[in-house]
């Protein structure tokens, strides 16, 4: 238990965790950036407040707390299913008979069952049904008791038999599943060695008293479903790291429902949009359309995005309005924001400022660019110590976009920065940059003083010297596009000496909740800027993490001209970091040319939006490929009866399928056929709807799906 009364030393545990509170605590003060430091930010209070409110369905919450919630089935299914009270559907589309000829065959089935009962209780076929009734009995019962309750309990079996028969030729069974049935009977509730509610693992590792605190918190309602995912994921610490049992022990004891809380001391985000299951770490997006592209197993099924699929990252693609921010990216947040109070994730958020991503309280971290009310700062060159570094993330977001190889304007960068880093043991901000870059001979000439004894730096500055004579100096390019940031309204920003604590990427490591404004309206090229800083500086954090049991994802609401050929390139490393990234976009065109296909490529989730334009679904057709299917071409030709006994049956026929006798000719043949096209993706997919296609990190694949996000 730490000093403060909190219990944070699982406050980022999970099974390969090793940071502590003091860790994440730190994280609020400088966020990841070395030397950089300032005034911490709200320190987690000394008892985390309860929630607000109870959680919203289906998490429970009131009497009986959250047992309901628990105690739903969650079987295993494929990627991309909303596992929660999920039924698996059958593969196969079973052969569906028409609600006429089911009525008709069923009532043609029961009346042929009464009129062959009629004839033998009447006895008009003779009395040779009743052979094993003589057959079974002894001669010495005829004319007694016996052998009437023998003879009553026969007919019975004989009744019932033709009974079950002809209903079963008449698909009685199928009338009573479509039209009777309406719903199955609730499981029953599970053994107390198997009831969720009941701690059942913490009982058998023989901490009865402290199952019994969390029991009696889950059904009063004290316990939300993100205080269950937060404990579960410090026990799973502990199964890890046994030497941390008593500890973990100890906080359940003293604080209940409470205990192994997030640094900031939240236990609830202040609203919810979107239904979550924080057991499986899911978010509901949509429904699976009942719509013959869709495979019959998927159809009517829930859909879902979690960290098991975000961690191939996904790109989504559809014009303004069709619902990409509304029905996608603001889920996905608030489910990474609800995971981060659970110590399971941790989340950047980049969206345009004004924009309705979240609230500002469901972030610990709020960068507002350009705005004078902004309690943090950005760090320009990402918290980073090495000058080579540092040079490479911030050349991949000032000329990314205009080079095909971002290596010469690193090595410009870093023939700068490294010595004014030497001579000044920090990096320069913007302006001096700037100056730097520009070619200004009095920041030159006293940069070569600073490190005049330094004979590895001053060789550094000769070589950028003799290329900036050359015609084709990168530098001239980099001056022009760091002047961007260079404004007034950036003054306290990016190391400007504002006196606010620094935001780096870096924090990864912490369940933190960020959220990033950019500020497009005025300044649109300095946005695209810092969101291309931003994706190179999260992508080199994420790879370079010690510890990678949290979740990390970016979350690029507007991705507009921020994909470059390094970032395609991290972002298919990123899966095997235990990260992701979503990025949204309103077509295709607003990323280069030759990286629209290696894009879509190295992305495992791929989403088309209603209102592509034709040529995005083009990339999306051609990514997506092509599938064999079954066409069949049926010929009809009517048979005509000539005999009067074959017309009555054919009349007999017509009365109860509603058609003609006729004779078929099928012919079955396999083609293969775009599984989405151009054209159907341009045009045949409904409003509020989106083509789906999803990856797992461990390979699993899901095939496109139309998705209705409305339900």
């Amino acid at each position: 238990m730490d000093t403060d009364g909190t219990y944070g030393t699982y406050g980022t545990q999970g099974a390969e965790g090793t940071q502590g509170t003091q860790g994440a605590q730190g994280a609020h003060g400088t966020y990841g950036a070395p030397g950089r430091g300032g005034a911490p930010a709200v320190p987690p209070p000394a008892h985390p407040p309860r929630p607000a409110h109870p959680p919203a369905a289906p998490t429970g919450g009131g009497t009986g707390g959250i047992v309901p919630w628990l105690r739903t089935p969650r079987p295993d299914a494929e990627p991309g299913v909303w596992r929660f009270g999920h039924r698996p559907r059958p593969r196969e589309e079973p052969e569906a008979v028409p609600a006429r000829r089911l009525f008709a065959g069923a009532l043609i089935a029961l009346l042929s069952g009464w009129l062959l009962w009629s004839l033998l209780w009447n006895n008009y076929l003779g009395d040779y049904w009743l052979w094993p009734l003589y057959l079974l009995t002894p001669d010495a019962w005829r004319g007694t008791m016996a052998f009437v309750v023998a003879w009553y309990v026969y007919v019975g079996l004989v009744a019932a038999g033709l009974l079950v028969f002809f209903a079963r030729v008449g698909h009685v069974p199928e009338i009573w599943r479509r039209y009777v049935r309406k719903k199955d009977t609730p499981p029953p509730p599970p053994p107390p060695e198997a009831d969720p509610a009941d701690w059942p693992e913490l009982r058998a590792a023989g901490l009865a008293d402290v199952a019994a605190r969390l029991a009696d918190a889950t059904r009063s309602g004290a316990l939300g479903d993100v205080d269950y995912a937060r404990i579960r994921r410090a026990w799973q610490g502990v199964r890890t790291r046994p030497e941390r049992l008593a500890a973990f022990a100890d906080a359940v004891r003293a604080q209940g429902a409470a205990a192994c809380a997030h640094p900031s001391g939240v236990r609830d985000l202040p609203v919810r949009t979107a239904v979550h299951d924080l057991v499986t770490g899911q978010v509901r997006i949509g429904t699976a359309a009942d719509h013959p592209r869709n495979p019959y197993a998927r159809r009517t099924t829930g859909v879902a995005l979690e960290p098991e699929v975000l961690g191939t990252s996904l790109i989504a693609v559809g014009p303004a309005g069709s619902g990409k921010t509304v029905r996608v990216i603001r889920p996905v947040v608030e489910s990474l924001c609800l995971q981060a109070l659970a110590n399971r994730a941790a989340v950047v958020a980049v969206t345009a400022q004004g924009a309705a991503l979240a609230p500002d309280a469901a972030f610990d971290v709020v960068v507002r660019v350009g705005r004078p009310d902004s309690t943090h700062d950005l760090d320009l060159y990402g918290g980073a110590d090495d000058p080579d570094e540092a040079a490479r993330m911030l050349a991949e977001a000032l000329v990314g976009d205009l080079v095909p190889d971002s290596r010469r304007a690193a090595t410009a960068l870093a023939q700068l920065i490294g010595p004014y880093r030497a001579a000044h043991g920090h990096f320069p901000a913007v302006p001096e940059l700037r100056e730097l870059l520009g070619g200004s001979p009095e920041a030159l000439a006293g940069l070569r003083a600073a490190v005049a004894g330094d004979p590895a730096q001053l060789r550094e500055l000769d070589a950028r010297a003799r290329q900036a004579e050359r015609g084709d100096d990168i530098g001239v390019l980099l001056a022009e596009r760091i002047a961007f940031l260079d404004r007034p309204a950036f003054a306290r920003f990016f190391g400007g000496g504002g006196g606010t604590p620094a935001f780096s990427p870096r924090a990864i490591e912490h369940p933190l909740r960020v959220r990033v404004d950019l500020p497009e309206r005025g300044h649109a090229e300095a946005s695209r800027i810092v969101a291309r800083l931003l994706l190179a500086q999260f992508t080199d954090a994420a790879l370079a993490r010690g510890d990678r049991s949290l979740f990390a994802c970016l979350v690029l609401d507007d991705a507009t001209y921020t994909v470059t050929a390094d970032s395609v390139r991290a972002i298919q490393r990123l899966r095997s970091a235990h990260a992701g990234v979503v990025l949204a976009l309103r077509t295709l065109e607003d990323v280069p040319e030759a990286l629209r296909g290696p894009l879509l490529g190295a992305v495992g989730c791929r989403m088309a939006f209603a209102g592509l334009a034709a040529w995005d679904g083009g990339r999306f057709a051609e990514t997506w490929g092509t599938e064999w299917v079954q066409t069949r071409d049926v010929t009809n030709r009517q048979i005509i009866a000539e005999e009067p006994l074959t017309k009555a049956l054919h009349f007999l026929r017509r009365l109860v399928t509603g058609k003609a006798a006729t004779a078929e000719a099928i012919t079955v043949r396999e083609v293969e056929r775009q599984r989405w096209s151009a054209s159907d993706l341009a045009h045949g997919v409904p409003p509020g709807h989106a083509v789906l296609s999803l990856t797992g990190v461990r390979g699993e694949y899901t095939p496109p799906l139309l998705v209705d996000l409305r339900t």
